[in-house]
């Protein structure tokens, strides 16, 4: 039986594995994917802006994306 996932239950997911593992975001779902078997894809509906706008900060200090301006 699964679990009903929804965004605010996996941002909460997603900002234990920060705190705990000291990943970044991008990796903490990475993660979360492959202990719970599932394709990176299909996790998008749970994901808010709020955890865009983290995972895009995350990107952006690693180099992955061009840095923009921000109030960081």
């Amino acid at each position: 039986m699964t679990k009903k996932i929804t965004p605010k239950k996996f941002s909460i997911i997603i900002e234990e594995l920060v705190r705990t593992k000291r990943l970044t975001h991008l990796e903490a779902i990475m993660y979360y994917c492959e202990q719970n078997g599932l394709e990176a894809h299909t996790i998008t509906r749970w994901i808010d802006k709020s955890m865009r706008d983290k995972i895009q900060y995350d990107a952006e200090q690693l180099n992955y994306l061009p840095k923009t301006s921000s109030l960081f």
